[in-house]
């Protein structure tokens, strides 16, 4: 069995609630060839000092020029040097056996793409269904935390698109899905990943600017103009007292 690098994708800003945590997950991991690169966009609390008492585990990345979540994903990704790349969100961690599974999955299935874990979010969220896609944002586990992508495969489909600031990971996906047709899959239900902790930034979206962003994503990668709109409204109706808070 080939051991596969991994690296680990982590960005924070103002993150120290919780970050100790997430470097203990992974540095708690069974499997041990992987790296933990950490992007900060200029914390002002603690981060940094967290960051600097766990200097021989993480990459240290800073990014002054701060432009959001996911021009510091894209950051981190090009900085790293893994076969295999995960997103793990400053809040969220992994289980001890997560990367010692995706390395298994990745030797098992060479031809693989990317790969979802089952995660722990509001509950267990477990699968991967492509054939789902047009009518279904459930098609997918998470990004952070589940998400894993071989390194080529990224780079083929590109990084993530710095035009959508809520959900350029679900640009992402549709990309790798639709038009790429790279091949993807799910680890079994009780293969779980490790556990996403509710309060970011998909927390603090507003409801309707997170559906219309969805709606050029859509659209963006080649979906009918009326199918769009048709789930836009019943999205609309589905989460009226959502809306009207």
């Amino acid at each position: 069995m080939k051991n596969y690098k991994i690296s680990i994708i982590t960005v924070t800003k103002n993150s120290e609630k919780y970050l100790h945590q997430n470097i203990e997950s992974v540095k708690s991991q069974k499997y041990k060839n992987f790296e933990h690169i950490i992007v900060d966009g200029n914390s002002k609390d603690k981060t940094i000092k967290i960051i600097n008492s766990h200097k021989g585990s993480v990459k240290y990345i800073k990014n002054k020029k701060d432009k959001g979540l996911y021009h510091a994903m894209n950051i981190g990704i090009k900085k790293s040097s893994g076969d295999i790349i995960g997103i793990l969100n400053s809040d969220d961690i992994y289980f001890k056996n997560t990367l010692k599974i995706v390395n298994q999955y990745f030797n098992k299935h060479r031809d693989l793409d990317f790969l979802f874990g089952s995660v722990y979010k509001h509950k267990l969220l477990s699968g991967y269904n492509p054939n789902i896609i047009n009518w279904s944002f459930g098609f997918y586990t998470t990004h952070s935390v589940g998400f894993f992508v071989k390194r080529k495969s990224q780079f083929k489909v590109g990084l993530y698109d710095l035009r959508f600031n809520y959900s350029a990971d679900y640009d992402l996906f549709l990309r790798m899905i639709k038009k790429f047709k790279l091949k993807g899959m799910s680890t079994k239900k009780n293969e779980i990943f490790g556990r996403f902790r509710p309060g970011g930034l998909s927390s603090r979206i507003n409801f309707l600017d997170y559906l219309e962003e969805c709606n050029k994503i859509r659209l963006n990668n080649g979906q009918n103009f009326f199918q769009v709109y048709l789930i836009f409204i019943l999205r609309i109706l589905k989460n009226f007292k959502k809306i009207i808070k």
